[in-house]
């Protein structure tokens, strides 16, 4: 399906995850020249939602519907929907492409996951769920695979409305044994096929607490049944009888928001968000490092970080190869396809090679980006990091984000470039001078302008450069108009 158009616009480039509902592509919108993520459902699971024929124009006129309701929820926190329709047997939805690692990841990679980490993820989500709540529009599948959390510490949170679609007769397609939503999440008013509101959301948010603090959901079993049953019978374990460090407070609200009759949970998560209020981060407070034994990153994806900082513009750390993910790789046991960099051979990355330099010639430099940005970090897993086929590959990377004006992100490559390169043949390589003279650009252009000045005064030294190099100080020093 590699290079597939949908809706004669959007070519699919990379299958990047799959689950119960369909497949989640990275495509190239011809259109806009943009890179967005494409999720195509499933057709069987068009043709199961009904009865016959019928079914599967009802399943589609309300997929319309529920799209058209869902694009009027405008918030940050909210992953954009850009398109959506139907493509042959396929229904496609059209999304932004969000960078970062999916919330269940970030938690296996910083376990045990602290605390007030948790806290200001349950902070940034009650926003989102507020304005969805508004429409009103209920998430139906709220969880951690459907919660990025991206480089600078912020949660978007994707799939609304598609489960709403697809859960419009609960009960009948949980009897088929494909229940719809994932039955750790599932309040038990859904589970029950009962009628779902905005509580059933504030139910799943309590068990995303709840598994980012104890490191597991509340409720699990070894079938769907198994685990829906102990929704409907069992309390929830206390989180300070496994994890004494949680605050009382903290403790109090995740079991509320666990209750099983919907109206002893909090009102709304505007109520949520002010039980949360006391336990969070003042501006300015240094990052949580996490209890002992704690993995947790004091830079990226720390998702107090929006409140420590709050509007501050996020500068990150250098990456060591191009970040490509919308999440982590997909798992086969997960319900909802993630988006993350798929595993490719030699063959592949030398097919991307070509592809890059023919969409380069056609002027489809956006779509080139993207390609580099997928195929750098595939070649370094075939060939290795230090090896030629990679650095040739970033160097066409960092050349291509330049004419595209993506300055900000060729930048840190550019001066990686240039270390490596005088580390290996001295200060005066060649390669390695018009690296540092196009991250002066790159400044330049961001308007850096004592930086830039700095970066060519320091290259007036080499003839070769000299002449323009000062016809840029110039420039900088008396700009014309």
């Amino acid at each position: 399906m590699n290079g597939r158009v949908v809706a004669g616009r959007y070519e699919l480039s990379a299958l990047v995850g799959q689950g119960g509902m369909g497949q989640v592509w990275t495509a190239h919108d011809r259109r806009l020249d943009r890179r967005v993520a494409v999720k195509l459902l499933r057709p069987d699971r068009v043709a199961e939602a009904g009865d016959g024929g019928d079914g599967g124009r009802e399943l589609r006129r309300r997929f319309a519907r529920e799209c058209r309701i869902t694009a009027r929820v405008e918030h940050p926190g909210l992953v954009t929907v850009h398109d959506a329709g139907d493509d042959g047997d396929d229904l496609y939805l059209v999304m932004q492409y969000v960078q970062g690692a999916d919330l269940a990841d970030h938690l296996a990679e910083n376990d045990p996951y602290p605390w007030p980490w948790a806290v200001a993820v349950a902070a940034q989500l009650c926003p989102v769920l507020t304005a969805v709540h508004a429409v009103p529009v209920v998430h139906r599948d709220l969880k951690p695979r459907n919660l990025i959390v991206r480089p600078d510490g912020t949660l978007v949170v994707l799939d609304l409305g598609v489960a709403a679609v697809l859960n419009s007769d609960t009960t009948r397609l949980t009897l088929t044994g494909s229940p719809i939503g994932s039955p750790a999440y599932m309040a038990p008013e859904q589970a029950m096929g009962g009628d779902v509101g905005p509580a059933a959301d504030l139910y799943a948010l309590g068990v995303v607490l709840h598994e980012l603090l104890s490191g597991t959901v509340p409720f699990a079993g070894s079938s769907a049944l198994g685990v829906l049953h102990r929704h409907l019978n069992e309390p929830p374990v206390p989180l300070r009888q496994v994890r004494p460090e949680v605050p009382e407070l903290l403790e109090s609200l995740v079991l509320r928001l666990l209750a099983k009759d919907p109206r002893q949970r909090p009102a709304d998560a505007a109520e949520v968000y002010r039980a949360l209020v006391p336990l969070l981060p003042a501006p300015g407070a240094a990052p949580c490092t996490g209890p002992a034994g704690s993995t947790g990153q004091v830079g990226p994806m720390d998702p107090s970080r929006p409140f420590r900082y709050p509007s501050a513009p996020w500068e990150g750390s250098r990456p060591a190869l191009p970040a490509t993910a919308v999440a982590a790789p997909p798992r086969p046991a997960a319900g909802k396809p993630s988006v993350g960099k798929p595993s490719v051979g030699k063959e592949d990355v030398l097919a991307a090679v070509d592809r890059v330099r023919g969409l380069l010639d056609a002027g489809r430099i956006t779509q080139a980006v993207g390609v580099l940005a997928d195929a750098v970090p595939a070649a370094a897993e075939v060939h290795g990091r230090d090896s030629t086929v990679v650095r040739l590959l970033r160097k066409q990377y960092a050349a291509t984000l330049m004419e595209v004006g993506e300055y900000r992100t060729a930048l840190p490559e550019l001066r990686l470039l240039a270390e490596e390169r005088e580390a290996e043949f001295g200060v005066t390589d060649r390669q390695g001078i018009g690296y540092r003279f196009e991250a002066a650009q790159c400044l330049e252009h961001l308007g850096e302008t004592a930086a830039a000045l700095t970066e060519y005064r320091a290259l007036l030294p080499y003839p070769e450069l000299a002449p323009e190099v000062r016809r840029r100080i110039g420039g900088l020093r008396h700009p014309q108009g």
